[in-house]
């Protein structure tokens, strides 16, 4: 899904990241390229080319228009692998909840950013039981995975090993549209890029990412796209 790479890709551009690098099946290279020239697109043919790439980077993310192939799960088993900073999203969490990962016993340099159903598959149950009581799912998801996590809603939650739960207050309905997701990771990681902290990047991503929501929805709720978002990403970040 070149779509949702070239939207998490470009966001991660807009919010101040210098350079960055698209990883993408070779037939994706050139929609994502021609529609925004200033990614580096990486035609990923096979995914132990991922490692060299990954060698290169400040920060990692991945999900955003993987899919859950053999293609998509042998790259996600090399990121895994990295020791950068971590961004997970989309199929990445997919892939996680559908390897059963056990239990972290040590924190691990990761952000996940799952929506409530990705939620209920890494916790094993249904998206009712998460919006039920969304704080409780947060401190299950941080202590299983010992890691950042970004639990996305209404009402965004960002929790951490050791730290108070934090809500974001700003964004808007309108911000329920395809490819949301994929513009909060960019987002997440151009900041983490520029930071170098994960607990920093993820609060103040889902903050920027919400007030670009609302400046976007000035001219109305109803028919706002994730790429009216990214639009207002770099007035965000100069405020």
């Amino acid at each position: 899904m070149p779509g949702a790479t070239r939207l998490a890709g470009e966001a991660c551009l807009r919010v101040g990241a210098g350079v960055v690098t698209v990883a993408v099946a070779p037939e994706n290279v050139v929609s994502i390229a021609s529609g925004r020239p200033e990614l580096i697109c990486f035609p990923l043919g096979a995914a132990d080319t991922l490692a060299n790439l990954i060698a290169r980077s400040d920060v990692v993310a991945i999900g955003p228009g993987l899919g859950k192939d053999a293609w998509a799960r042998a790259a996600f088993k090399m990121a895994l692998k990295c020791t950068q900073a971590l961004v997970l999203d989309a199929d990445a969490l997919n892939l996680l909840a559908a390897d059963k990962i056990p239990r972290a016993s040590a924190e691990r340099n990761w952000i996940l950013t799952p929506h409530p159903a990705e939620a209920g598959r890494l916790l094993d149950t249904s998206t009712q039981e998460i919006q039920r009581d969304r704080l409780a799912a947060l401190d299950a998801l941080v202590q299983w995975y010992r890691c950042i996590v970004v639990l996305k809603g209404a009402g965004t939650l960002v929790g951490a090993p050791g730290k108070s739960p934090c809500i974001c207050e700003h964004g808007n309905p309108g911000m329920a549209t395809a490819g949301m997701g994929d513009v909060l990771t960019g987002t997440i990681a151009g900041i983490l890029a520029q930071c170098g902290d994960s607990y920093i990047a993820a609060r103040v991503g889902v903050w920027v990412h919400a007030m670009a929501g609302d400046t976007a929805a000035r001219s109305g709720e109803r028919g706002l796209i994730a790429s009216d978002v990214i639009a207002e990403l770099r007035q965000c970040v100069n405020l």
